[in-house]
């Protein structure tokens, strides 16, 4: 697989990963449930959200590995990835708690309650911002719940450099060692009805990094990766198997359509990388949204949502990301950034 500047579709395959984030998002925030959820509908098990989450992670640990090997140096790695998350979330975090926070708030009432030093804490711990009640009456608390998975992400960034430094990343027997332990572990879970935190993220960020890892043994092709998303599709209707198939036939699926070369596709190059903005404002943008319209539908949520995430991701891009990335240093190209996580 070609992962180089121009030569796949990973920028469009994360895009279209977020744009599923808010369709996802827009029924259940409206209901406070996933009744009218398209894909949690059909087949009972994952969301539309679910199943972004999941091909981020997927895609991340791919990237993620791939820039270690590139430079297998501790702080250039943890500095690529500082500069990767830490701006935009940061600018995130401060326009929800000092723009969003006071327009679904009493403005008074909302400044004299908000505690900068547990807001600055959380955000230097990629968590979610604190900040006060606001949106009242709307289902979900919480004015950017789509942040949950960003410090998961950070944490796997750490893992592979801790496996980095000590060597035990350039074995890849043991990465795929851990990789089929996680993997085992979540099919006990699954078959037993039992939610492990973290270990979904871990299974998914594994599973990718051993798709790169292994990647001069493993072949795609088309017609493998088609059976392994109708595969995916079979197993959606069960919810013991769905992550598991997932996690392994899907991310040989996604893995072969991002790296599948279209000189049509390709074309989405040119354009920013606005996946990581997207999602970071798609939740507060579409709860201001039915706070301004209640009586908005589904499909006027998601349509209007995208649209202004897109402009917000747009806009995060060219006033904070790239000028970021560009600290990185001449070696470092931007197109080689790691993939940014959206959370249901």
């Amino acid at each position: 697989m070609n992962t180089s500047t121009r030569q796949n579709n990973f920028n469009l395959v994360r895009l279209l990963l977020a744009l599923l984030v808010l369709l996802s998002h827009a029924p259940e925030i409206l209901d406070g449930n996933r009744s009218r959820e398209i894909l949690t509908r059909m087949f009972g098990s994952l969301s539309f959200g679910d199943l972004a989450v999941d091909g981020f992670f997927l895609l991340s640990g791919y990237l993620i590995v791939q820039s270690w090997e590139s430079q297998p140096q501790a702080w250039p790695f943890l500095k690529k990835r500082l500069l990767r998350i830490y701006p935009g979330f940061i600018v995130a975090t401060l326009v929800c708690a000092f723009a969003v926070g006071p327009l679904a708030a009493v403005p008074k009432t909302y400044f004299s309650e908000l505690d900068v030093p547990v807001l600055v804490i959380n955000m230097l711990f990629l968590q979610k911002p604190a900040v006060p009640a606001v949106f009242a009456g709307l289902h979900h608390d919480g004015i950017n719940n789509s942040m949950w998975s960003i410090s998961a992400e950070f944490t796997c960034y750490l893992g592979v450099l801790a496996l980095g430094v000590t060597g035990a990343l350039g074995r890849r027997r043991i990465w795929l060692a851990l990789t089929v332990l996680a993997f085992a572990s979540g099919a006990m879970a699954r078959l037993s009805n039992v939610t492990i935190p973290g270990l979904r993220l871990a299974m998914l960020f594994l599973s990718g990094g051993a798709y790169y890892l292994y990647r001069d043994k493993i072949r795609m092709d088309s017609r493998f990766a088609l059976a392994a998303a109708a595969a995916v599709v079979l197993c959606m209707f069960s919810w013991r198997v769905s992550e598991l198939a997932v996690t392994s036939l899907g991310g040989y699926a996604l893995l072969y359509a991002a790296g599948k070369r279209s000189p049509w596709l390709m074309q989405f190059n040119r354009l920013p990388d606005v996946s990581y903005g997207t999602y970071l404002y798609g939740w507060p943008i579409q709860k201001l949204l039915i706070w301004t319209i209640p009586a908005i539908s589904p499909w006027s949520l998601f349509a209007l949502s995208a649209l202004c995430a897109l402009l917000a991701g747009t806009i995060s891009w060219y006033l904070v990301e790239a000028p970021a990335l560009r600290l990185k240093g001449p070696r470092i190209r931007i197109a080689e950034t790691a993939v940014t996580t959206v959370a249901q």
